[in-house]
This record gives structure tokens, sequence and C-alpha cells, in this order.
């Protein structure tokens, strides 16, 4: 069974084959050779300290960055065959700070992209209503502008914005990191979801360790451009592979034993 043009359905939803990045002229890599293929419905989480890499290889997903060398495959296909802003109507992305447009509606910001793709207008009104409602905002907030909202209804009108144009693939540049911990709980359980809802394949940059575990299926840790550790959130957890990984997947440990440490009724055990 095929898929659109020549790509197949045995084909990873995103394959990185050697890709590197360095900035200036004599500046260090961003990424460095880099293979990594990711399969269609999972939901991957890029960790790793300030400076790793995680996002310059998210953008180079959908080229808002372009690799000095390597190949990236959408579906099978180079994502250098196709045009930039092309590629990036076909793929979601979550922008890190929302990034809604404050002069356009609600509505309007959910339409960018299908009215660049020339949907009609009783379509565009559709998809907008239904997506509000996975998004679990009321109808009426279509009419509202940005400043009107909180920043995490802001931030779910930037996910439905993302998800608009029924786009197979969603990019999520720290999707949650400006938010308070309960709006931040709420909407990256929210997101799970719409993942398993929608079949969507994720890929989500995070500095919160936790959030990945409890979220993703597959983490990626990167360091210093380069991929360190790579596999389940349990399997990161009890057998890290090195030093780095282990002391990255420690901090979600010691979280966790605080908690239960509280449970238990003997706070001071989760301290040490």
């Amino acid at each position: 069974m095929e898929r659109a043009g020549t790509a197949s359905v045995a084909d990873p939803a995103i394959a990185l084959e050697g890709v590197s990045k360095r900035f200036g002229q004599n500046g260090h890599f961003a990424v460095r050779d880099i293979d990594l293929s990711i399969a269609h419905g999972s939901f991957v989480a890029l960790v790793g300290s300030s400076g790793s890499g995680k996002t310059t290889l998210l953008k180079c997903i959908n080229r808002l960055v372009e690799p000095d060398r390597g190949v990236i495959l959408v579906d099978g296909q180079p994502a250098r065959d196709r045009p930039a802003h092309e590629l990036r109507r076909h793929i979601g992305y979550v922008f890190q700070g929302i990034g809604l447009f404050p002069h356009l509606s609600v509505a309007a910001n959910i339409a960018i992209t299908p009215d660049l793709l020339g949907w009609p207008r009783p379509d565009i009104a559709s998809r907008v209503a239904e997506l509000l409602e996975l998004v679990e905002l009321p109808g009426e907030y279509a009419e509202r502008m940005p400043t009107a909202l909180s920043g995490g209804q802001r931030q779910r009108v930037g996910i439905a914005r993302a998800l608009a144009a029924r786009p197979g693939i969603l990019l999520m540049d720290e999707p949650f990191g400006a938010l308070d911990p309960i709006t931040r709980e709420m909407l990256g359980t929210a997101c799970r979801h719409l993942h398993d809802t929608l079949g969507l394949t994720t890929v989500m940059v995070t500095h919160d360790i936790f959030e990945a575990v409890l979220l993703a299926d597959r983490i990626i840790v990167l360091r210093e451009g380069q991929i360190v550790g790579d596999g389940t959130p349990h399997a990161l957890l009890v057998d890290p592979p090195n030093e780095d990984v282990r002391a990255l997947m420690a901090m979600p440990l010691r979280q966790a034993g605080r908690v239960q440490a509280l449970l238990d009724g003997n706070p001071g055990a989760g301290r040490s």
C-alpha cells in the first residue's frame, strides 16, 4: 500500500541521515552527524541541557533551519525536494512562547494555514469550530483577540492552529515552558490525548525530564549536538547507557521518591 507520491507506509514518518548544522563559519556544531528514524504514531521527546541541539534538530525537520550536510526524509521523501513553505504547511508546529498574531482573532489565527491552502470559507469555519472543541475552548472564543486569553488558553489556540490543516506530524518546541505547573500538566495531558486520538507523529523539545517521562513513548537525549541516549522512558530510567543519561534521569527518580516519601508519611527520607 502506498502513500501519496512514492512514499510507502513502511517508511518512517521522519528520518535523518548524517545531519549536521554549524552556526557561523568557524562556529561549533549545533547538531553533528545525527542518524535518527521516527516511526509513524510515535511520541518522541528531545531532551538535554541548554545548547545541546534540541531546537536546532527540531527545526531541521521542517526546514526552519537548513542543515549543512545530511539528508532529511519526511514520509520517505527528501524534505529538500519540496519548497520549504509548502513542507511547513503540512507539518504542525507549536512555537515556544505561543506566537499567536496579536492583531488577528482566535479564529483567524487558527485559519491561517487552511486559508493559505485555499480551503473554502465554510470548510475553514467548520474546522475552526471543530478545533476549538478539540482543544476544549468554548466556541464563542473564536472572535476573541489573543490579549483577552490566559496563557493556557493562548497555547490551546496555538495547538489548534498547528493542527488546522490536518497534519500527520506535530513538532512542539517547549510548548508548555511559560505556563504555571497546573496548566502545564493539563495541557500536556491534553496534547497526549490529541496525539493518540488523531494518530499523530509528535516530536517535542522539552527541558522538563519529568514531562518527557510522563508524555513520551521514546526519549532522545542530546549532548553537544549528538545523541547520547535513545530509548523508552522505562529503559532509560532503569538502565541508562552512560553517566550523562544517568544524571539526567536521576531527576524524575528523585522527584518520584520525594512524593512517595510524603505519601509514606516520611518527608525527610525523600530529601536524601
